[in-house]
């Protein structure tokens, strides 16, 4: 009797680990939609309306105490992972919240941390995974760009120039040729300066100086249009493109 359910226990949960071994994709992909649904749902939808006021998302922040940092920083990963939420909105919020140089650094922190995700989710399901989170044009957009020179020093520009969309690139760069430490630096690297800046400008905020404030709001404005509009051919003439096809 025993042995008739040790040899059916056995192969009750060998069946079981082949199945878990066959479809461990799907499950982790399962398990990864839950949990982010539910952090969506806390942070995300709950949020919503406030994610585009410092003021309220100080207020949100601040309200979880000696966590605050804690909280500020998981906003900054699902920033990056859903990448049309207001990325430079929570980066003045940061330095509002914080001050210049610990605000820069949370949001660095949890901004990479937030890339890392995102590569290694993109990088594990694929072309598939990604085609369903970025739009036709985007990701032709990027494959024609990464392919302009040394990939490491274009995924450097694209974080760099402001108005082009870096969360959304972190998907196409878990498909592309750039290695996992090299995505890491170059991404990183490029954002510090945006990152800083909007963080000043959040700092300043208390200060009620309104000539700093409308001068970094005018100049990055321009700065973003400008990457907007002529990104792709700063970055070709940078690496010494021109207007080759």
């Amino acid at each position: 009797m025993i042995r008739r359910l040790w040899h059916k226990s056995k192969y009750f949960f060998g069946k079981l680990n082949n199945y878990l071994s066959k479809y461990k994709g799907y499950i982790i992909l399962a398990i990864f939609s839950l949990v982010f649904i539910y952090i969506g749902y806390e942070y995300f939808l709950k949020y919503f309306s406030i994610l585009r006021d410092p003021n309220k998302i100080k207020s949100a922040i601040m309200a979880y105490g000696k966590y605050s940092v804690f909280a500020f920083l998981v906003l900054q990963i699902i920033q990056v992972i859903v990448f049309f939420i207001p990325g430079e909105i929570i980066q003045v919020a940061g330095g509002y919240i914080f001050g210049t140089i610990y605000g820069s650094i949370i949001s660095l922190i949890g901004i990479t941390l937030g890339g890392i995700i995102v590569y290694l989710i993109s990088s594990l399901y694929g072309k598939p995974f990604v085609r369903k989170v970025i739009s036709q044009k985007q990701l032709k957009f990027f494959n024609k760009i990464l392919r302009f020179g040394s990939i490491n020093y274009v995924v450097f520009l694209l974080y760099l120039i402001p108005g082009i969309p870096k969360d959304a690139l972190a998907y196409i760069c878990g498909i592309s040729d750039i290695k996992f430490k090299n995505f890491v630096i170059y991404s990183t690297a490029g954002r510090v300066p945006c990152i800083f800046i909007s963080a000043y400008f959040g700092a300043k905020i208390t200060s009620g100086d309104v000539s700093v404030l409308i001068t970094i709001a005018v100049v990055m404005t321009i700065l973003f249009v400008i990457g907007v509009l002529k990104g792709e051919k700063i970055i070709r003439n940078l690496l010494g493109k021109g207007n080759d096809s």
